[in-house]
């Protein structure tokens, strides 16, 4: 036997051994209910927020803030300064600069909390802010939630008119997460509040000289001087307008968002969104012991991580996600007990989505299916977690195989008929991609549009597929003509949903294969040779979400979930053999712990680009388990 041979017998046994590991490691971590559910964490700016909504809700007594809550106040400023970079200011991502939004959050909230502004590690944030530019290069949400207490002039934030409402089906142009944040929030705003704070509490310190007007630097494109001039022209009618209209607008916006808090763990399931339902209640005279205020601080509040020293607040539940991908893993290990697959399909078919949301605004006629993310989202099931659903449940045959199967009749229907005009699919609705709604003043968050992705894209087609959808049928040749379309010039997809280029390439390439592509296409070969090109010395692959921001691939130390997205890749490009792929493999099996899991420290998921990213607490070890089973199945005996 040749050494090469020899090599690959030992890297096939290794992987084995691996494999068996993290399938122990993973049927040990599920609930007794069937799902998985692990932490889903991102920057510092949740913790921030908290403590300002803890301000919103307990009003300084006399000029004292003596909140109920200060202990988990104190908690919360802990977890923030734990974050703290050696250059005084806060992230995004890890590992990532200094980010001015961040720093200017974190440094109000740790002032509410009561750290002295003296204080070493208060005076090198503060410097930061100036070095950064200041108060006045605050996102708009900054602006908008400081100018609530007084703390940033209103005429220099964004208006968010609740009017917009009133224009037909405009809001459903906007994705479906800042629907349910702005609607919301402009309520808030139109009510035009003024909070107090402590005695003396300002933050001065933080401004300089710069103009503090929403055009920023450098010209504006011309869509965005006409937004800005609107925002003008709205501010006059804030203050001249039709007071008729705009309560009617406001009682709307009111009916729309509690409408939308029944059945779902909160507005949009999601902390922002839940946030300002809270402050809209506030502010519309609801009670405190209203049963709907009473119910969305409960589902806030159990957002909040506080156990064994740690306090954080997660930015909502990944549950439906993780059991997911957690289940079509194990199906795809082969290594799993058939129990813990058929309680896991049981449990996802509890939370089949069968209510119309805003989905079907624009398909009305279509029949409600599909899967949302979290514990319940009724109005929001999304296309990427059903795909991934119909996935696991191809793998995981549970106890009610008649509803199984009408269940999942009903996902593929749904899914069909959410493909984009352009052969993709997007997250949560259809052909939601008007361009020039991103100069909205008001739409900094990098994520007012909802438009096709590869992705999501890849991924759905390998769930049709999988579901019995001819790989010559329209809807799967429309999604390969869109993945050969929306491929980079050097080879890579970009990913809308996770870290970044090699994730939107592991998926794009698996759509690709599902679809029958041969892989001595042009663009298949590109991609696997993209993904070889960009791979670690160390045999990983990993990349910072730096790569948003450059618009191109900006590589970083390996990962465990990003190695297995490019052994993932490899081989659904055709590559099985490859010394790149084999290194790949030795980087799983040689940084996985002796309990089967794995480490990861770096940022791997996307909220909104630019913006707000997310750690996946379950990718380090769902992934890397799925690309070994990948991996072996060509080795079948070897």
């Amino acid at each position: 036997m040749s050494p090469s041979l020899h090599i690959a017998d030992v890297i096939v046994s290794g992987a084995r051994a691996s494999a068996k590991r993290a399938t122990d490691y993973l049927v040990a971590r599920q609930q007794a209910g069937g799902y998985w559910l692990s932490h889903l964490t991102a920057d510092s700016t949740l913790e921030s927020d908290y403590i300002l909504q803890q301000l919103w809700t307990y009003a300084p007594v006399n000029g004292v803030w003596n909140p109920p809550t200060k202990h988990l106040v104190a908690a919360a400023a802990a977890s923030i300064l734990k974050r703290q970079l050696p250059d005084g200011g806060f992230n995004i991502y890890n590992p990532g600069p200094s980010e001015i939004s961040a720093s200017i959050k974190a440094y109000f909230a740790l002032k509410l909390a009561g750290i002295p502004v003296d204080d070493p590690r208060m005076a090198s944030l503060q410097k930061k802010i100036i070095d950064l530019g200041g108060m006045q290069t605050a996102n708009s949400y900054v602006r908008i939630n400081l100018s609530l207490f007084n703390l940033f002039p209103r005429e220099h934030t964004p208006s968010i008119p609740p009017e917009m409402i009133l224009l037909g089906n405009f809001i459903y142009q906007m994705s479906s997460w800042t629907r349910a944040i702005v609607l919301p929030l402009a309520v808030v705003h139109a009510m035009n509040p003024s909070r107090p704070v402590p005695a003396g509490f300002n933050l001065q310190e933080l401004y300089t000289d710069v103009d503090l007007r929403l055009s920023g630097s450098g010209k504006p494109s011309a869509t965005r001087s006409f937004f800005l001039a609107a925002d003008k022209v709205l501010k006059v009618w804030e203050k001249y307008g039709s007071s008729k209209l705009r309560q009617m607008a406001i009682r709307k916006c009111e009916k729309w968002v509690m409408e939308r808090t029944h059945f779902s763990g909160g507005l949009g399931a999601i902390y922002p969104a839940m946030q300002y339902a809270m402050m809209m209640m506030d502010v519309l005279g609801y009670a405190p012991t209203h049963p709907d205020r009473v119910e969305a601080e409960k589902q806030f509040n159990d957002l909040i991580v506080n156990e064994n020293g740690e306090f954080f607040l997660q930015p909502c539940f990944s549950v439906v996600w993780d059991t997911a991908i957690a289940a079509y893993t194990l199906g795809e290990s082969g290594m799993a007990p058939a129990g813990a697959l058929a309680r896991s399909a049981d449990w996802l078919l509890t939370k089949e989505v069968r209510r119309k949301g805003d989905w079907s605004v624009k398909r009305p006629k279509l029949e409600p299916g599909g899967w949302y993310f979290e514990f319940a989202n009724e109005f929001y099931p999304d296309i990427d977690d059903t795909a991934m659903v119909l996935l696991a449940l191809h793998r995981a045959q549970g106890t009610k195989i008649p509803e199984q199967q009408a269940s999942i009749r009903r996902a593929v229907d749904w899914i069909l008929a959410m493909q984009g005009s352009d052969g993709g699919f997007a997250a949560f609705d259809v052909d939601n991609n008007w361009e020039f709604l991103s100069e909205v003043p008001f739409a900094d968050h990098n994520a007012m549009l909802d438009p096709s992705c590869p992705d999501i894209t890849g991924r759905v087609m390998e769930a049709l597929v999988a579901h019995g959808v001819s790989r010559s049928s329209p809807s799967i040749t429309n999604a390969r003509d869109y993945l050969i379309k929306s491929q980079e010039a050097e080879g890579s997809w970009s990913g809308r949903w996770g870290v970044a280029y090699i994730y939107g390439t592991f998926l794009a390439l698996r759509g690709l294969r599902a679809a029958g592509e041969s892989d001595r296409e042009v663009h298949v070969l590109r991609g696997g040779e993209w993904l070889r090109a960009i791979q670690n010395a160390d045999g990983g692959w990993g990349e910072t979400c730096a790569s948003y921001q450059n618009n191109t691939f900006v590589g970083g130390d390996s990962t465990p979930s990003q190695t297995a997205w490019g052994v993932l890749g490899l081989l659904a490009g055709g590559d099985t053999t490859s010394e790149s792929l084999m290194r790949g493999v030795e980087y799983l099996i040689e940084t996985q712990r002796p309990d089967g899991g794995w480490d990861e420290q770096n940022t791997t998921g996307t909220g909104f680009p630019n913006v707000f990213y997310l750690s996946y607490h379950m990718y380090r070890d769902s992934f890397p388990l799925l690309a070994l089973a990948e991996f072996l199945k060509p080795q079948v005996g070897t």
